[in-house]
């Protein structure tokens, strides 16, 4: 091929020799109507491949089963590899055109040169951008950081990429080139570090499974609160509740702390964790007139049968002087009120029974007695689980007063 090459473009030189023309005036002549001729049949090898090419790939993209050929359509990969063919026919022609022309065929074999491995990496990314979109949808895959695994191989081959250009550009040895870079770590170190960082991180957090994507996460320090969309090398996506959007360095997610609800989400319920305040004088002994007018509340009433007997037998038994109501063993409005919230979170439908449920008394405050509600929702799903905790509560701020306790309200100064 080399020697039918030879021919067909010498063929201009031979032809003005033999016409009389000078040598120096017949090798101009002939190497620009070369160049010339060179461009004309490139752009017919570009058209002619890019048609073949991408109607090919279309073609079995439609007839395939898979979605992989469809999205290297979607990324235009037989377009770029069109416009490789006819590269590298010029990079194969240009010795022959311009034998005569050293410094010239230096020169623009070194352009083409860089032009073909700008080309190849540009390629190279159009297959793993089609590869990243096809893994994105298998179950599997759904919730890996792709992007950040794409985003290292990349680097790593830009890295190659721009260590061959400027060892062809400047005509040095791989050897000398690396002594330079191991001279300039320390700049390369500092103007490089963030995507260091975030390579170490993205790596502990793929490994340690920390985030994936589609978890809800939520970090004070940045703002965010919602669900995780995508994971790079640098930063991660998450698209808040409120439709806002918050970027995150990677390597916070190492060192700061940051809340994953996945665990809640994979679990059987949803906690509900919140008390009320109660006022502490609004706490007191109960008389057996007031014990009689309880037992007619269904969810307490075998409760307080059995409680009152026990209580009974034990004051007879130790012969206690019930004159005075703090004598004695006796129920309180507090406790069985904590008695019939517990009762009702008991057959409350919305909450899952085989995990923790109580209601119980926390610490005294200056603003109260706190009581709290501790359970878990069966529904988690955030309207759900909202409408379940503000039901329970509605209940049991309507179901305060019938057991004689107040709940605690900042007292408010009337202005006239």
């Amino acid at each position: 091929m080399h020697q039918y090459a030879t021919r067909f473009f010498g063929f201009a030189y031979k032809l003005l020799v033999n016409w009389g023309v000078n040598d120096t005036l017949a090798s101009y002549v002939a190497v620009s109507f070369n160049i010339v001729l060179l461009g004309f049949l490139s752009y017919w090898i570009f058209r002619i491949f890019r048609y073949t090419l991408v109607r090919a790939l279309v073609v079995v993209a439609r007839y395939s089963s898979t979605r992989f050929d469809d999205l290297l359509v979607s990324n235009k990969t037989a377009k770029y590899v069109a416009h490789l063919i006819p590269l590298l026919f010029i990079y194969r022609m240009m010795p022959i055109i311009l034998a005569r022309f050293d410094y010239w065929e230096n020169l623009f074999g070194k352009l083409v040169s860089i032009y073909i491995i700008l080309l190849v990496l540009w390629i190279t990314r159009t297959i793993f951008n089609a590869l990243r979109d096809y893994l994105k949808f298998k179950p599997a895959y759904a919730d890996k950081p792709i992007d950040s695994y794409i985003q290292v191989v990349m680097i790593v081959l830009w890295t190659f990429g721009v260590t061959a250009i400027i060892v062809l550009l400047f005509g040095i040895s791989l050897n000398v080139f690396f002594g330079m870079i191991g001279a300039i770590s320390a700049i390369i170190l500092l103007i490089f570090r963030d995507t260091i960082l975030g390579f170490v991180a993205s790596i502990q957090v793929s490994v340690n499974d920390m985030v994936r994507i589609g978890d809800w996460i939520t970090m004070d320090k940045f703002g965010a609160d919602g669900d995780v969309i995508e994971i790079n090398l640098a930063t991660v996506k998450v698209r808040n509740f409120d439709n806002t959007t918050t970027t995150i360095p990677t390597y916070s997610l190492i060192s700061d702390s940051f809340r994953n609800w996945r665990g809640m989400q994979s679990s059987a319920g949803r906690r509900i964790k919140r008390h009320i305040l109660l006022k502490a004088g609004s706490i007191r002994f109960l008389s057996d007139a007031e014990i009689d007018n309880l037992r007619k509340i269904q969810l307490i009433a075998p409760y307080i049968d059995q409680r009152q007997a026990d209580i009974r037998k034990y004051n007879t038994s130790h012969q206690i002087d019930k004159s005075l109501l703090i004598n004695g063993r006796n129920m309180t409005n507090f406790g069985l009120f904590r008695k019939y919230i517990t009762q009702y979170l008991n057959q409350y439908p919305g909450l899952n029974r085989d995990m923790h449920l109580m209601c119980r008394q926390l610490q005294p405050t200056p603003n109260g007695i706190p009581l709290e509600i501790y359970c878990f929702s069966s529904d988690k799903r955030w309207e759900s689980y909202e409408y379940i905790m503000a039901d329970i509560f509605d209940h049991i701020y309507a179901s305060v007063g019938y057991f004689g306790l107040e709940l605690y309200e900042v007292a408010t100064q009337r202005v006239d």
